[in-house]
């Protein structure tokens, strides 16, 4: 099969072994694959694959599945799907348990199907798991425009929780609004903090989402509320920063980090079954949408990285086959 590799730190189309579907597994032949900051950070020798997952990048894809492996009753060949991956997207074909896949929703194309089982799986994990969000509470959330934002957004807008998203461009501000976003700021003009107060006359936000790390821990928790959890899901600002214990616990503050790629099978497959059941019906009805930016040919793969890179993408960059 054509899949692609990483040479000297460049993506190289090449040819490799085809997996195939063990026990309680579907091979799937993929036709699309979501990009994420996670590949580029794989790609640059920064986020190595959990043990016993594929060295492929790519950690969602859409398909036909093409093989089942013993035990799995759930998917048969022929069915068009999507999967939350550990690795092994940007290939021609990928083996994943059948507890990490979904159906395809029916309304929408094989790209725009690629573009859901990672984010969305990120976004619910820890906005309703980790940080067990409930109704009417308030979520600020951080990155609002990229592929876990843009899906973060549409969920708290589903489940009645209104949300202040940051974002780096004017442009995006405009996107998140039409999105769903209760308020939104530029974060390289307007001080979010001071926003998020604002918006809530000083209560301050019940649950953060934070890809960023270090700079935002300190604003972060100005204006996380009484009882409030943050999650911390990425450090794309750094990874090291001062925790003001006091202000924690008098505020009864909870800093929860959290990532998805090396959970164990069972609990991803709980994960998905969650999405199947709560949000795979609002993606039927066209209450949530899969927000795909452009889509990139598999070959050139490279180009995929370089425009995540700009950090100018609004949604989901995805390779197709």
């Amino acid at each position: 099969m054509r899949a692609i590799d990483v040479i000297d730190q460049q993506l190289v189309l090449t040819e490799q072994p085809t997996p195939a579907a063990g026990f309680g597994e579907v091979l799937i032949q993929v036709q699309a694959a979501g990009v994420n900051r996670a590949d580029l950070s794989q790609a640059m020798g920064g986020y190595p694959p959990p043990s016993g997952a594929s060295k492929i990048l790519g950690l969602e894809c859409s398909g036909s599945v093409t093989a089942v492996g013993d035990g799995v009753r759930s998917y048969q060949v022929g069915d068009e799907v999507c999967a939350l991956l550990a690795g092994g997207g940007y290939a021609e074909y990928v083996n994943v348990p059948a507890g990490q896949v979904l159906p395809k929703p029916a309304r929408l194309n094989m790209a725009e199907a690629a573009a859901l089982p990672e984010v969305f799986a990120t976004a619910y994990l820890n906005i309703y798991i980790e940080a067990a969000a409930q109704f009417g509470e308030t979520v600020l959330v951080h990155s609002g425009a990229s592929g876990v934002g843009t899906a973060a957004i549409q969920l708290c807008k589903t489940f009645g929780n209104p949300c202040f998203v940051t974002v780096g461009f004017d442009a995006k501000v405009r996107a998140v609004r039409k999105l769903g976003a209760s308020v939104a700021c530029n974060r390289r003009t307007e001080d979010f903090s001071e926003g998020v107060l604002a918006w809530t006359e000083n209560a301050g936000v019940d649950v953060i989402l934070d890809p960023v790390g270090a700079p935002y821990l300190e604003p972060n928790l100005h204006c996380l509320g009484m009882d409030g959890r943050l999650v911390v899901i990425g450090l794309m600002g750094g990874a090291s920063a001062e925790l003001p214990l006091g202000r924690m616990m008098m505020k009864r503050q909870r800093v929860i980090g959290s990532t998805l790629r090396a959970r164990p099978i069972e609990a991803k497959a709980k994960i998905v079954e969650q999405l199947r059941h709560r949000v795979w019906p609002e993606i039927d009805t066209g209450a949530i949408n899969a927000i795909v930016d452009c889509e990139i040919s598999l070959a050139d793969a490279q180009q995929a990285h370089e425009l995540l890179q700009t950090d100018r993408t609004i949604g989901k960059v995805v390779l197709t086959i």
